[in-house]
């Protein structure tokens, strides 16, 4: 963070300074959150949560280097107090980007938020010292912490801006204009929440609403919720996606026998072909996202080509592709699902099953819940089930209650027999079946909403024997 005196901070978040022998000691290291993040220099924000209350820990920080606490309360060490830390938290950011002026990228979009936003950053990056959000820090606390991360130095600020509910992204937007908006697609991740598609546009379209009119709103044209947002904005807009109309658009598209896409990228500056290290053909979409970008920063089409083919994932537990030393890979995709992703997921591991299949191998998906989808909860699993069968997936494993039963009950109705399609009901219980029945060439996928916790069958497979990264994986052993 840019350096400002404590007496500076307590005037921007309007909090009350408490055991400070020198208001004038500036704040130089990172703020966080975390006690084990703290940094000589720092600020330590302290959150009381269900299990743990960030007020004990002060004393820790402090003698760890932190200058001061933002907390509710006096906690005898040097403290800033404010009556709400979110709000204190987002007053600080937007102060410190209206002061950096460093360019503000904002990405949203329903599915595919956190590997486009990587993607964007590993471009960017080559132009300049570039800030982005880890994993997948998008919401009120985790935007402000990333946004606090910028420096003077700081080119580029690249933010991933999530929301549950209409007027989230409007919030986050004043807390860091952005210049460039990107929506990436209107599906039903948290569908139950908002309650219905057209609301999930609704606040998904805020973003390009702040955009000033010297900015730039980058939308899907593949999307119509997406691209109907044109008539919201008055930024320019470019059009990314496979359509005609497109502005960065990919043709040729394809995937390797190992199941990455390629394909030609066309721009208005020219052409340029990407073979990337990803898996999956819905990366094509967040890569043209991120190439419409990088072209609007200036970027040559075929630098950007060559970003693309050589980004790899910065995320954890996104299609994330480990070979086991017995030749068994396991994808773990556990980070997150909702109807889209598992779909583009599932297609990823039957691209990636093929060369497999052909040597004897098989596919396995092992799913677990897809949460917040309301009453379309029943229908969306049952339709995965079927998916699997559709797609000829060797194996279902479902994982879990009643959401699991579902997927069983649509893999069985849609035609699985014997042993196709098992139901599981707990992590433990999948890895016993996987250890008993995985043979060499097989592919696992590992997929399920955060809560389900299936990262976990994933690092029990790949606890058994020693691993070697894919091209493309973050896992290495």
């Amino acid at each position: 963070m840019i350096s400002l005196s404590l007496a500076e901070i307590a005037g921007i978040v309007g909090g009350a300074m408490h055991d400070i022998p020198d208001p004038g000691v500036a704040v130089t290291g990172p703020v966080v959150m975390d006690s084990r993040q703290v940094r000589p220099g720092g600020l330590f924000v302290a959150f009381a949560g269900e299990r743990v209350d960030g007020h004990d820990f002060a004393a820790q920080v402090i003698e760890a280097g932190a200058v001061a606490v933002l907390a509710a309360r006096p906690v005898g060490v040097p403290a800033i107090v404010v009556p709400d830390q979110v709000a204190a938290l987002g007053a600080l950011a937007r102060a410190v980007v209206a002061r950096l002026g460093t360019k503000v990228v904002a990405l949203t979009g329903s599915a595919g938020k956190t590997s486009t936003k990587d993607l964007i950053a590993q471009l960017l990056q080559r132009h300049g010292p570039t800030v982005w959000p880890e994993g997948n820090l998008n919401n009120e606390i985790g935007l402000p912490l990333t946004a606090l991360r910028a420096e003077a130095t700081t080119r580029h600020l690249v933010l991933e801006m999530g929301a549950r509910g209409v007027g989230h992204i409007r919030y986050l937007t004043e807390l860091t204009p952005p210049e460039i908006g990107v929506v990436l697609n209107v599906g039903t991740a948290h569908i139950g929440e908002f309650g219905g598609r057209e609301r999930i546009a609704e606040a998904k379209g805020e973003l390009v609403e702040a955009l000033p009119a010297h900015g730039i709103a980058v939308l899907n044209a593949d999307d119509p919720y997406v691209s109907a947002m044109a008539a919201r904005t008055k930024a320019r807009t470019v059009f990314f996606g496979e359509a005609e109309n497109a502005d960065v658009r990919a043709e040729n598209v394809r995937l390797t026998e190992l199941g990455q896409p390629a394909f030609t990228l066309r721009t208005p500056s020219g052409c340029s072909d990407v073979t990337m290290r990803l898996y999956g053909e819905h990366h094509v979409s967040n890569a043209l996202a991120a190439a419409a970008v990088a072209h609007e920063l200036g970027m040559p089409v075929d630098e950007i080509a060559t970003a693309l083919s050589e980004a790899g994932t910065l995320s954890r537990w996104r299609m994330e592709v480990t070979e086991r030393a017995d030749g068994v890979t396991v994808v773990n995709d556990a980070y997150n699902a909702n109807p889209e992703s598992m779909r583009a997921a599932l297609r990823a591991l039957v691209a990636m099953g093929t060369a497999a299949k052909a040597k004897g191998g098989r596919t396995w998906a092992v799913l677990g819940e897809m949460a917040e989808l309301g009453e379309d909860s029943l229908a969306e699993h049952d339709a995965v089930g079927r998916l699997v069968v559709r797609l000829n997936v060797s194996k279902l494993v479902a994982v879990g209650g009643r959401e699991a039963a579902w997927l069983d009950m649509g893999a069985k109705n849609e035609g699985s027999w014997g042993e196709e399609s098992v139901h599981v009901s707990d992590a433990r219980a999948a890895v016993d079946l996987l250890r008993s029945e995985l043979r060499p060439g097989d592919v696992v996928l590992v997929k399920a909403s955060r809560s389900v916790g299936l990262e976990r069958v994933a690092a029990a497979l790949l606890d058994d024997e020693g691993v070697v990264a894919c091209e493309g994986g973050a896992a290495t052993r």
